[in-house]
């Protein structure tokens, strides 16, 4: 596919990085001409220098015959203008925008072939606070990712010493849980490698275990895998911007105790105002004095959620020398990210690799309902939806154990209809299942795509 990617900030370069992987033909256009040096010299692909939204900017990066636009400029006008320039000159078929501003996202009608011609609206804001609500929802775990409209969730937990499954076979796990309990660990990342398990497979002690499971069954089995945390209830934000009031809003509904503290005074100001139930506070979250006031040693989360990541390392770093049980931050730069999860900092956040899975999820070929990005990019779960018949398709009428699947890629449930299928060899997929598959390497994406395309030529 041939795609036109506006903006070469953290999204544009890590969607760059993903979609040169699977060998589609990009080109970034950005006004940075050190950026796009940089880019060029790391990556193959093509870069245009310029206005983002500016005709001749587009039309000298090709975009006559581009098949999809994504503008994932800081400027949401840009993004805007730019779609509706590309809709009104180009006719480019499919349009991505990275939409931040809420003031536009309540305004839904605003986007249509009639108005806005902007098929698919990103908004990073929204997608990063729906994930860290997940992660506030379930103690212990690393990820957790929703499928087929929540029924299935993807999480990531590291197992620890305590926990009953660890030393022992994965097959052990069935022999003392509930029978309604639908599970599957799909794969284990052991010293940065992936295994892809099988009933022998014995979990070790910092083992990162991906499995999935209904979410009323969840907590059930990280407590097979660790010591199960008490729910967390006391919640403290760094950060009073879009992420954290977005997230201060779900928390306000669910019952939990929230303080923020905000650094600028008329933002705090604002916060006071909109916000029913959660204590803001004026102030340095850096600041030791004040963390003390406030209890810091009974909160249960502190969470760095502000625009700049040296004060949301140093801020949570300090929460957790001061007592807070679990500190998380937000994390901008990729190159920070690994070196703060060796620290005190429980859980670094990417708000790159949170949206990407989001843009990836329109760029697959076949009916790919999710794309979740893991491990910094390097492993990718998927949902998919089986279309055709035993004659058009490679994969309906046939049993799990049946299919070849590409090497490092493991289907872990089905979804028909409302119910939830834990997958086994015998399974045979219908038509309209969704599939729930992970694959540890990205690198076979493009042969699980041409696994679920239909064709009238298979046979």
């Amino acid at each position: 596919m041939k795609v036109l990617i506006l903006g070469a900030g953290q999204v544009g370069h890590s969607l760059a990085e993903s979609l040169v992987q699977e060998e589609h033909d990009v080109t970034i256009v950005d006004h940075n001409v050190n950026v796009l040096r940089e880019l060029r010299d790391k990556l193959d692909i093509r870069t245009q220098v310029g206005m983002a939204s500016h005709p001749d900017t587009l039309e000298s990066a090709g975009i006559d015959d581009v098949e999809m636009l994504i503008a994932v400029t800081n400027s949401d006008e840009t993004n805007i203008v730019a779609c509706q320039v590309a809709y009104s000159l180009y006719h480019t078929p499919t349009k991505l925008a990275r939409i931040r501003s809420a003031e536009y996202l309540r305004y839904p009608k605003l986007f249509s072939s009639n108005s806005i011609p902007i098929d698919v609206i990103i908004s990073p804001e929204q997608l990063v606070t729906e994930y860290i609500f997940r992660l506030l929802s379930f103690p212990g775990a690393l990820q957790v990712l929703d499928f087929a409209g929540g029924r299935v969730q993807l999480v990531a937990v590291k197992a620890y010493y305590g926990g009953a499954l660890v030393g022992h076979e994965l097959r052990t796990l069935k022999e003392h849980m509930p029978e309604d309990i639908k599970s599957k660990v799909v794969t284990i990342f052991r010293n940065g490698k992936a295994i892809i398990p099988n009933g022998d497979t014995v979990i070790d002690i910092d083992d990162e275990v991906f499995f999935l499971a209904s979410p009323e069954h969840v907590r059930t089995i990280i407590s097979e895998l660790r010591r199960l945390d008490k729910p967390y209830k006391r919640i403290m934000i760094a950060g009073g911007g879009s992420i954290g009031r977005r997230l201060a809003d779900l928390l306000e509904d669910a019952n939990y105790r929230v303080k923020i503290i905000e650094f600028n005074s008329e933002r705090a100001t604002h916060l006071a105002e909109i916000l029913d139930k959660t204590i803001v506070l004026e102030g340095d979250a850096a600041d030791e004095s004040l963390l003390l006031e406030e209890d810091i040693e009974n909160i249960d989360v502190f969470l760095a959620l502000t625009n700049d990541d040296e004060a949301n390392i140093l801020s949570a770093m300090l929460a957790k020398r001061l007592g807070s049980r679990r500190v998380m931050s937000l994390i901008n730069r990729t190159s920070y990210v690994d070196l703060v999860e060796t620290s005190t900092i429980d859980l670094a956040i990417s708000p790159q690799q949170v949206t990407i899975g989001a843009l990836l999820t329109h760029v697959r070929r076949g009916d790919i309902v999710s794309v979740h990005s893991l491990r910094r990019g390097a492993a990718e779960a998927i949902e998919v939806i089986a279309h055709g018949d035993k004659r058009t398709s490679r994969v309906i009428g046939r049993r799990l154990g049946e299919i070849k699947l590409p090497p490092a890629t493991t289907i872990g449930a089905i979804v028909r209809n409302e119910e939830v299928i834990v997958a086994s060899d015998d399974i045979i997929i219908e038509a309209e299942d969704h599939i729930l598959m992970l694959l540890s390497d990205k690198r076979y994406i493009p042969a699980v795509e041409k696994l679920f395309q239909v064709s009238v030529t298979f046979l």
